[in-house]
């Protein structure tokens, strides 16, 4: 992997200002001036704060290069503001199941979880961005018990296959806490946004005829479509395949 898609620099951040909850960084010592050069090279901007209240601590200096906002006027809100309207709803689920996460983590007093995904974010000029989101959180009881987010915002504007069909990641394996390449972003993409769309309405409760007019879609095809879902999933029922997109937080 290139130097500079390294992410040790992100485990050496939180080493070194953790004990601390990140209050009194220094923009200008060895580590951060790295880390900076990192994000120019790297195309990326991070921020790190505390989840249980819901408060951002330190944001690196390049959001104003790449979603127009000042650090220190980042705040928890900014995002969901600038999403895209077609992101809305995806970006409000993994909001929950990121609190979610972190309460796990707060409840069990130990632990590290990771939630990524991909979503479409007003940059600079009022033009939308594609940004993958690389949530990583950990517990800390020093200096009070908590549970922190690093955020890794990425532009991943160059793989056209995640414009196209969503990346999501929710989990614990912390070896997907790397600079994304096709691969990484590859992950979530079983399913079409079609078919994630027929997934949903069934979640609702629809049938197969109401999901066909409210598509305007034949009903062989609905049905070829829910053919190829279960195939795809390896489920023997979709209720069970909602049951763990629902655990996921993906519906």
């Amino acid at each position: 992997m290139e130097s500079h898609h390294n992410y040790n620099l992100f485990h050496k951040f939180i080493e070194t200002y953790s004990p601390t909850g990140f209050i009194g960084i220094n923009p200008d010592d060895s580590l951060m001036a790295e880390l900076e050069k990192r994000m120019e090279t790297s195309n990326q901007f991070f921020l790190v704060g505390d989840v249980i209240q819901l408060k951002i601590l330190f944001a690196s200096k390049r959001s104003s290069k790449m979603i127009g906002v000042e650090p220190e006027n980042i705040t928890p809100y900014h995002f969901f503001e600038a999403t895209h309207p077609d992101d809305i709803q995806r970006h409000g689920l993994a909001r929950t199941q990121l609190f979610k996460m972190a309460q796990e983590l707060f409840i069990a007093q130990n632990g590290c979880s990771l939630l990524t995904t991909n979503l479409k974010i007003k940059g600079i000029n009022e033009k939308y961005v594609c940004l993958l989101f690389q949530c990583y959180l950990f517990y800390s009881k020093n200096p009070t018990k908590t549970v922190y987010l690093l955020q890794v915002h990425t532009n991943v504007d160059w793989c056209k296959k995640v414009k196209k069909e969503n990346h999501y990641y929710a989990g614990n394996d912390l070896s997907y806490f790397q600079y994304p390449d096709e691969k990484l972003l590859q992950m979530g993409n079983v399913f079409t946004k079609r078919e994630f769309e027929i997934i949903k309405l069934i979640e609702l409760g629809l049938s197969s005829e109401e999901i066909a007019q409210k598509l305007f879609l034949s009903l062989y095809t609905i049905n070829a479509h829910r053919a190829n879902i279960l195939k795809k999933s390896g489920k023997t029922r979709l209720s069970e395949l909602v049951y763990d997109l629902m655990e996921q937080g993906r519906i």
